[in-house]
C-alpha cells in the first residue's frame, strides 16, 4: 500500500466515522467552473493513488458545451488525483464530503499542462525557491436571481431595492439565504467571516480570511461552488459573472497579496523605506502593471467583464496603482506592517480563482526577478485624468485582451504555452460566437446571449 492510500485509508475511517457515505472529488476548469464526480466512500481510497480520469478536452470546452481543444490528440483522458488535505464534510449535505485535486498525465509524471491549480503549485514553488511565501486573501461579489421566462434573458433579481447597500437581514434578503451561506460556508472551513448585500440591487458579498495562495484559491473556487448550489437548492440561481444587468454595476473578484519571508515577516512591509513599503512591494506591483494587459485577458475572461470596467464604476481602466485609491488597478490600503499589501482590483467575479492568483504572482515575481520599478502613483480620481498621467489603458474588450496576452511573450512563457494556447482558442472561439449571434450592438448592452452563455455557469 502506497504512503497515499495509507493516507487516504485513515480519511475514509474518519469520514465513516462521521456518517459520510460519498466524495465529491471536485477540480476547476480553466473558467473556473467546479467539474468532478461522487464516489461512494468505499471507494475512495483505492482511487486516490492513480486518481480519476477524465476526458481532457474538458479543459479546453467552452461553455456552450463545444471542445474547442482536445480534438487533435483524439480526446484523451488526465488523471484527477486528490489532494487529501482539501477534505471537509458538507454542512448542508452531511452524507457528503467535498476534496479538491488537480489533473495529472495518465502516468503521473507531470501534471496536464493546462490545469490551472497545478499552475498555481508551480508559482508558489518559484516563490519558495526565493525564501517568499505569498499570502492572498479573495474578495467575491455575486448575484442572486430569479428565473423568469418574461425577464430579459429569463432571469430578473432577487431583491430590487436600491440603496440596500451594507443593509443585513429579511430587509435585504427576505429569505434570509445570505445569513445560511455565511453559516454553511464557515462550517465548510472557508474561514468566512463576514456577509453583506452589496452595492447593487440584489448583490451580496462573502468575505473570506487571507491564507497561504493555494488555500486561499481552493477557498475562492469552493466558496462559488458553494454559494451556486445553495442558491440553486433555494430556488434561485447565483452568478458570479461581472455585470449582468446594464442598469447596474458589476461584481469583481479582488485579490490582496502580500508575501512572507522566511523569518515570518511580512515582506512588503518597511518601516524606513518611501510609505512604509519593501523595494520588494514596488517590483511586485511594477511587474503587475508591466504585465497588466495580457493578465486582463485572464482576470477579465469573458464578453460581458469588459461591460463592468467602465469610469466611475469603481473597477479600474488603467494600469496603473495608488495609495488606498480604488480609482486605481493596483490598491495598497494605507494598513502596514503585518498588514501590509496589494490589492489588485480588475479581476471580474468570473475569472477562475487558481489562473488570476498564479498569473499575478507570477507577473509580480518577473518584477521582482528584473528588479523593475513601479511608476509614480496615481493621486485622486484617475478616471478624470489623461493617459499620461493614469497609466497605460486597458483592453476595451475580450478580442483586444487576448491578444494582449498573446503578445506577451514573458507572460506566455511564465504561465506555460500550452496553457496559454488552450485558453486563447477557447475564448477567440467564445468572441466570434458572441459576434455571430448579437452583431453591432451599443457596447454597454447586456445582451441575453451573455446571461444565457454565463449566468448559469460563472
Amino acid at each position: 500500500m502506497s504512503t497515499t492510500e495509507h493516507d487516504a485509508e485513515e480519511v475514509v475511517r474518519a469520514l465513516a466515522g462521521d456518517g459520510v457515505r460519498a466524495v465529491r472529488l471536485l477540480y476547476t476548469d480553466l473558467h473556473g467552473v467546479a467539474r468532478g464526480k461522487d464516489i461512494p466512500l468505499r471507494h475512495f481510497a483505492e482511487l486516490c493513488d492513480e486518481g480519476v480520469n477524465f476526458c481532457a478536452a474538458v479543459m479546453g470546452t467552452d461553455l456552450r458545451h463545444t471542445p474547442v481543444v482536445g480534438g487533435e490528440i483524439g480526446y484523451i483522458d488526465f488523471a484527477v488525483r486528490p489532494d487529501l488535505r482539501t477534505v471537509r464534510t458538507v454542512p448542508w449535505l452531511p452524507e457528503v464530503a467535498w476534496c479538491l485535486g488537480e489533473a495529472w498525465v495518465l502516468d503521473g509524471s507531470d501534471h496536464w499542462p493546462s490545469c490551472p491549480r497545478a499552475l498555481l503549485q508551480r508559482a508558489v514553488a518559484a516563490f519558495e525557491e526565493r525564501g517568499l511565501s505569498p499570502v492572498v486573501a479573495p474578495e467575491l461579489e455575486f448575484f442572486l436571481l430569479e428565473r423568469d421566462a418574461e425577464a430579459h434573458g429569463g432571469l430578473r433579481r432577487y431583491v430590487d431595492e436600491l440603496s440596500r447597500v451594507y443593509t443585513v437581514g429579511a430587509v435585504s434578503d427576505p429569505r434570509e439565504i445570505l445569513l445560511r451561506m455565511l453559516l454553511w460556508c464557515d462550517e465548510l472551513g472557508l474561514e468566512a467571516f463576514a456577509a453583506n448585500h452589496e452595492y447593487m440591487s440584489s448583490q451580496y458579498e462573502i468575505n473570506l480570511k487571507h491564507s497561504d495562495a493555494l488555500d486561499a484559491a481552493d477557498r475562492a473556487f469552493m466558496l462559488k461552488a458553494a454559494v451556486k448550489e445553495i442558491a440553486v437548492r433555494e430556488g434561485l440561481l447565483a452568478t458570479f459573472m461581472g455585470r449582468p444587468f446594464g442598469d447596474q454595476g458589476g461584481s469583481g473578484f479582488h485579490l490582496h497579496l502580500s508575501l512572507s519571508a522566511a523569518d515570518g515577516h511580512n515582506a512588503f512591509a518597511d518601516e524606513g523605506g518611501p510609505e512604509g513599503l519593501s523595494p520588494l512591494a514596488g517590483a511586485f506591483i511594477a511587474g503587475v502593471l508591466e504585465h497588466a494587459a495580457g493578465l486582463q485577458a485572464l482576470l477579465g475572461p469573458t464578453v460581458n467583464a469588459y461591460k463592468r470596467i467602465l469610469p466611475d464604476s469603481l473597477a479600474p481602466t488603467h494600469g496603473n496603482w495608488g495609495h488606498d485609491n480604488r480609482t486605481a488597478m493596483c490598491r495598497v490600503p494605507l494598513e502596514r506592517g503585518r498588514r501590509a499589501r496589494v490589492e489588485v482590483r480588475t479581476g471580474d467575479g468570473a475569472a477562475c480563482a487558481h489562473l488570476i492568483t498564479a498569473a499575478i504572482l507570477l507577473a509580480g515575481l518577473d518584477g521582482i526577478d528584473r528588479g523593475l520599478l513601479p511608476p509614480e502613483p496615481v493621486v485622486g480620481d484617475a478616471y478624470r485624468l489623461d493617459d499620461a498621467h493614469a497609466g497605460s489603458r486597458l483592453p476595451a474588450d475580450l478580442g483586444a485582451a487576448l491578444d494582449a496576452l498573446e503578445a506577451d511573450a514573458t507572460l506566455v512563457g511564465l504561465l506555460g504555452e500550452p496553457l496559454v494556447s488552450t485558453f486563447l482558442a477557447m475564448k477567440r472561439f467564445e468572441v466570434e460566437r458572441f459576434a455571430t449571434a448579437v452583431g453591432e450592438l451599443d457596447p454597454d448592452v447586456v445582451t441575453a446571449w451573455e446571461l444565457e452563455e454565463y449566468a448559469a455557469h460563472l
